[in-house]
């Protein structure tokens, strides 16, 4: 199942699956583990995202816009876009393994183009 729009309705999650072998493609990491419980620290999507930002010219950090932090029905979550695969497979690697270590629920993903 593919989730296009993340919402904050508190509706029950979708079917999740386990990282195994990667099948390269996008996916949204969600803040809850497989056995139900609350991932912490509370802001553990904005730290996984920062890890993959940059600073700009204004000298602030910018996220990723391969990797953002978000909301799925009141979860917190982190958008992983397959096209970072392409730029630096390693950070795509990073966030699968993260998932995995974790023990944390994942959907396929699709971003809007």
């Amino acid at each position: 199942m593919a989730c296009k729009v993340p919402t904050r309705n508190g509706a029950n999650l979708p079917q999740t699956r386990r990282m195994t072998k990667s099948k390269h493609e996008s996916f949204v990491i969600i803040g809850v583990t497989e056995d139900g419980h609350k991932f912490r620290p509370s802001d553990w999507a904005e730290r996984l995202c920062g890890t993959m930002s940059v600073f700009g010219a204004e000298r602030r950090m910018a996220y990723s816009p391969y990797v953002q932090p978000g909301d799925m029905e009141g979860h917190k979550c982190v958008f992983v876009d397959i096209r970072i695969h392409d730029i630096e497979s390693r950070a795509y690697h990073f966030l699968e393994n993260f998932a995995r270590d974790n023990k944390l629920k994942v959907l396929p993903w699709s971003p809007s183009p």
